[in-house]
């Protein structure tokens, strides 16, 4: 069992922003993958399409770093395991390239769009900064934990 099982039915995963080895979205991804794992995911999903960006991107099979997770490896032990077995091994400005569009993403066709305008609308149509996958999934996050809009 890992060392810290984050309980996501009680606290966010860290937001999608939060960067290991330059990397967005891992830091998130190891805390759905630990909560998986201790049961305690609540409604997040541990190699959903966002975590399928980042697997990708680095070449890593999700269930094999499940494994590595499930050992109870720490970050930056699962950092140092990534570099050895990504099956692609980008570059430090290959990484800083990828985060930062990551960062600036959003919607890229008229189903993603609906989502995301839905989405936006229930939770808090008033704010108009949202423009971004990542600044739609920080906002969710914090009213769903009981943050206010």
């Amino acid at each position: 069992m890992p060392n810290h099982t984050p309980d996501l039915t009680k606290q966010a995963p860290r937001s999608p922003r939060v960067r290991l080895g330059g990397y967005v979205i891992l830091p998130r991804m190891l805390d759905k993958c630990r909560a998986t794992l201790g049961g305690k995911n609540g409604e997040f999903t541990y190699a959903c399409p966002l975590d399928q960006r980042f697997l990708t991107f680095v070449g890593v099979d999700p269930e094999a770093l499940k494994k590595q997770v499930a050992a109870g490896k720490s970050d930056g032990e699962i950092l140092q395991w990534l570099e050895t077995n990504s099956s692609r091994k980008p570059s430090a400005g290959e990484i800083l390239a990828w985060s930062m569009a990551q960062e600036q993403r959003g919607p890229a066709d008229v189903d993603s769009r609906e989502y995301f305008n839905e989405t936006h609308k229930k939770i808090a149509p008033e704010r108009e900064d949202i423009s971004t996958w990542f600044d739609l999934l920080d906002l969710d996050d914090y009213v769903s934990y009981g943050g206010r809009a």
